[in-house]
């Protein structure tokens, strides 16, 4: 009975919806066409997932508040795929959010999806775009800026996006199967950290690839916008002979902050500035190319790459193909809680919610396990692609998800989590503080160094540190800190390499406004630990908030494959929603 009522008003509603065709008279703003072929990076051959042709695919640029509609095509014979924008809140249009199984069927093979993506105001700032399937996003990804509609807060003469990305010889299905098999077989480390799709190694001496060039001129200020598209890697960044600000973190301005180097985790952005020398500075120097030099943080094999700052010059140009040994910095280890209770949003935030706000606290332990094969749990709990059945927020649409009963349950076990759905369901209204507890693996007591992200809105990071999380005194930290920043992806650090099983090592801790009713993933972003279960789901609002912010959905959007979905014969029945 509860299904059937649910239904009459899903498609009740739906009739009010602004439906449209969207044929060959109807253009997209962008359009994102998804192939798997051989493709040639770091002096390598590999069968890859790439976006119009390349890895990283065309740079995107969208307006704040303006509504852009981004035609996905699936050109693969047998994969589906998803796109995320990865930072921006989907809350609008609730099935362009990109996660499969939580907020939209994939795209079939040889379907498209026409995604509504519009940021908010205030928003401005750096994102990417990524497959949200399986092991694509290693290559199916590019970068996606978010212009300022009023003007911008900083003074910059250009600026240069830099987007960082990590290689592997073995093909996806290669990697995929090694981790989930029983018999399990790693990725391997990272072979190559690439720039703007670039890379060169000593090794690599015979063959035609080069080093990335970023191109500036004397006297000029530059925006250099970093986005973390890794697989795996977290890096440490130092640009040779120049110090920079940063001004952006994950989308939003901070008070300017001077620092020698950057943390980038896969996930992250920063935004900073980066004051070039000057024609007589550079008249007398030596060079007039300098390096970037990028070193892996946190792994069991470290491994340092480069790129080249270059100043014009007519007769002594940058040798990309020749790889500085020994390194012109010296390598980098990592700073633990780097930036933490440091860095400040640009103007105090009124919504920040402070402690007498939270209504429920979640603390999330996450750790490794080996059962019949290796995986990644939180809170005892693995999640991947094939947890539910059909999408969540499809089930919540049909009725066949209660939010309500989900959160009644959830609330009942004492830590936020239903087990019988494996979502965190939350109410509209609700402060949480949610908090990630770095835990020693089963077997040897292991530890490992994680980038959570969060999609949906962004969350106040308000901090991180070692052993177990203690509110009372991160709250005393709080009181001389500047306010916590908004965030999207912030790293759960792990202080040491190993401990006992289970033993704390380590936290991360958000609180966030329940503002926005939709279906959220919350998960680390290394591409192998979500491969291997490290990946859960939040659920904001009950099944009415949904319908409210969103309006009835059609039926094109609830089935795999359905008429929403495009293709070769078939022209996508679309419905606008903002």
């Amino acid at each position: 009975m509860y299904i059937l009522s649910s239904l009459a008003l899903l498609f009740g509603l739906a009739t009010a919806s602004n439906h449209v065709v969207h044929d060959d008279a109807w253009q997209p703003d962008h359009i994102l066409r998804v192939t798997a072929q051989n493709y040639s990076e770091a002096c390598t051959e590999r069968y890859s997932t790439l976006v119009n042709g390349s890895s990283p695919g065309p740079e995107l640029r969208l307006k704040e508040g303006q509504v852009s509609w981004i035609r996905v095509y699936n050109d693969m014979k047998e994969e589906n795929t998803t796109i995320h924008w990865h930072g921006l809140t989907a809350y609008t249009a609730p099935f362009s959010d990109g996660a499969p199984a939580a907020s939209q069927w994939p795209i079939p093979a040889g379907h498209f999806f026409d995604y509504e993506v519009k940021p908010e105001i205030g928003t401005a700032g750096t994102y990417f775009y990524h497959s949200h399937v399986g092991f694509q996003a290693v290559t199916a990804k590019g970068p996606l800026i978010v212009d300022a509609c009023n003007d911008e807060p900083y003074h910059y003469d250009e600026e240069r996006t830099i987007l960082l990305s990590d290689f592997w010889s073995a093909p996806d299905d290669q990697i995929v199967a090694g981790l989930r098999s029983s018999n399990f077989t790693w990725s391997g480390e990272t072979e190559a950290i690439l720039v703007n799709g670039h890379s060169r190694q000593q090794t690599n001496d015979t063959g035609d690839c080069k080093l990335a060039s970023i191109d500036i001129e004397p006297d000029k200020s530059y925006r250099l916008r970093f986005i973390g598209a890794t697989a795996l890697s977290f890096l440490s960044l130092a640009i040779e002979s120049h110090d920079v600000q940063i001004i952006e973190a994950d989308g939003h301005y901070t008070q300017p902050l001077n620092t020698s180097f950057l943390q980038i985790a896969s996930g992250q952005r920063y935004s900073v500035l980066l004051a070039a020398k000057s024609a007589a500075d550079l008249h007398s120097a030596p060079r007039r190319h300098f390096y970037l030099q990028l070193t892996t943080l946190a792994r069991p094999e470290v491994l340092t790459n480069f790129a080249v700052l270059q100043y014009p010059t007519d007769d002594s140009p940058a040798d990309l193909t020749t790889v500085p040994s020994p390194p012109p910095l010296p390598v980098a280890e990592i700073a633990q809680g780097w930036l933490d209770y440091e860095l400040a949003p640009l103007h105090p935030d009124p919504q920040f919610p402070h402690a007498h706000e939270v209504t429920r606290r979640i603390v999330i332990d996450v750790h490794q396990n080996v059962s019949d094969h290796v995986i990644w749990l939180q809170n005892g709990h693995d999640w991947v692609e094939t947890t539910p059945a059909s999408p969540y927020l499809v089930d919540i649409y049909t009725g066949r998800l209660n939010p309500d009963a989900s959160y009644r349950r959830a609330v009942a076990r004492g830590h936020g989590f239903d087990n019988i759905t494996h979502t965190f369901p939350a109410q509209i209204g609700e402060v949480l503080e949610i908090v990630w507890q770095n835990q020693g693996t089963v077997d040897n007591g292991g530890v490992d160094a994680h980038p959570f992200h969060a999609h949906g809105r962004h969350y106040y990071d308000i901090g991180g540190g070692d052993g177990r999380y203690n509110a009372a005194v991160n709250e005393e930290r709080l009181k001389t800190a500047p306010q916590p920043v908004q965030r999207d992806t912030s790293v759960l650090y792990r202080y040491r390499k190993e401990t006992q099983p289970l033993a704390p090592s380590g936290w991360r801790a958000w609180r966030i406004r329940v503002t926005s009713a939709g279906v959220w993933m919350y998960h680390c972003h290394s591409l192998q630990h979500m491969v291997m279960g490290m990946q859960t789901v939040f659920t904001f609002g009950d099944r009415a908030d949904v319908l409210a912010q969103s309006g009835g959905v059609d039926q094109a959007y609830l089935v795999y494959g359905g008429e929403a979905y495009g293709n070769e014969t078939w022209a996508p029945h679309v419905q606008e929603f903002k």
